[in-house]
């Protein structure tokens, strides 16, 4: 008897113990992501999921998305996030650099509506507006009435701190947050093209444009950084008012000016935005820089007389009076569509301006330079 009744209890023992729990949804997960801060990206066999954080607060997350494909069933176990059938077919873009990455990946189609389309300057995408998508006006406060009836079934907005998106979230459509802006290095926000690549089916083309711009970012980058010496000195922008604002050192533009091989006069800062300074701290500074880098959206481009003239100090700026003053006018040129996600198109172009001893890989057929030399000033 004492022999059965301890068989039975082992039985039930066995019976009542927990059973196993299937493997977790992340454990055949792959990491796919190398550079980027804000975004992570894990892809199974079944599933992508994506994870954004808070650029202001990084150890909270902003937005999760779970990228199933649409022709699949959706499984029955996924991890927490808002649930995407990919590919997206009709899209609304609240800034013209997505539509221009959506160019590059041939996936145009999917572009139904675009705002600030007034800004655009990329003559293909002028084209795209004008045939195809619908103006949504400001991204500030797009045109309801135009989103609804341009029938989108997701809208890509980039994210602003202590700020929601308004009257975009009342509306039944699906809200992809972008935060790719809020990267501080040129290959982070480069990397954010293998998510969007992934929303509109056109993963392997997002993964074969990105390992090509990070590659031949990091050859420019070392063919700067054994440039001989010496490394010429950098400054950038205008005088706004009281208020000269310079790149941080750990902003994009700051590690753009460093990789290129430039002694960028304040790359010891660690701000990842911009640094309001005055005038009289930028004169103390750059009097004697080498170069002077300029980019403004004017409607025509500068010269040394307008340039004197709105800033008289200007001329006591070595760059200025050696005539080494770089300017980019963004509303001439598609500096702000294409460098985000071509940012070795830029450091190229940089690199040959400081260092133009140097040998470099020809720029692609078409290929804008988004500085060039301001003209010197009339006899």
């Amino acid at each position: 008897m004492r022999h059965l009744l301890c068989c039975l209890t082992l039985l039930l023992l066995y019976a009542c113990r927990p059973t196993a729990a299937p493997p977790s949804v992340g454990e055949e997960a792959r990491p796919l992501l190398h550079y980027a801060a804000l975004l992570q990206m894990e892809e199974t066999d079944s599933f992508c999921l994506v994870t954004v954080r808070n650029a202001w607060k990084r150890d909270l997350t902003q937005a999760a998305y779970v990228l199933v494909a649409a022709d699949r069933p959706l499984p029955a176990r996924l991890p927490e996030g808002q649930v995407v059938r990919t590919p997206l077919r009709h899209a609304a873009l609240l800034s013209a650099v997505h539509a221009a990455l959506l160019l590059d990946l041939q996936a145009g189609p999917c572009i139904a509506a675009v705002a600030d389309t007034a800004y655009v300057v990329s003559p293909q995408l002028r084209r795209l507006c004008r045939s195809q998508a619908a103006s949504l006006g400001s991204s500030l406060s797009p045109d309801l009435e135009a989103l609804r009836a341009a029938a989108c079934d997701v809208v890509l907005a980039s994210p602003f701190e202590n700020a929601g998106h308004g009257a975009l979230e009342r509306l039944d459509i699906p809200l992809i947050v972008c935060a790719d802006y809020m990267e501080t290095s040129p290959l982070g926000r480069a990397e954010w093209m293998r998510f969007y690549g992934r929303l509109f089916g056109k993963a392997a083309e997002a993964d074969s444009l990105f390992a090509a711009t990070a590659r031949r970012y990091k050859a420019l980058q070392r063919q700067a950084k054994q440039a001989p010496a010496p490394r010429p000195t950098v400054f950038c922008d205008l005088c706004t008012g009281a208020t000269w604002y310079q790149p941080g050192g750990a902003s994009t533009m700051g590690r753009f000016l460093t990789d290129a091989g430039a002694d960028y006069l304040w790359a010891d800062r660690p701000e990842s935005g911009s640094i309001a300074l005055d005038l009289e701290a930028v004169y103390a500074k750059a009097r004697q820089a080498d170069l002077w880098l300029v980019k403004h959206g004017s409607a025509a481009d500068l010269t040394y007389e307008s340039l004197a003239a709105d800033c008289p100090a200007a001329r006591q700026f070595k760059a200025w009076q050696t005539r080494r003053v770089w300017q980019c006018n963004t509303l001439s040129v598609p500096f702000y569509e294409e460098v985000p996600f071509h940012p070795d198109r830029l450091l190229r172009q940089l690199v040959g301006i400081f260092h133009p001893q140097l040998k470099l890989p020809p720029a692609p057929p078409g290929q804008p330079d988004y500085y060039t030399p301001m003209p010197p000033p009339r006899p």
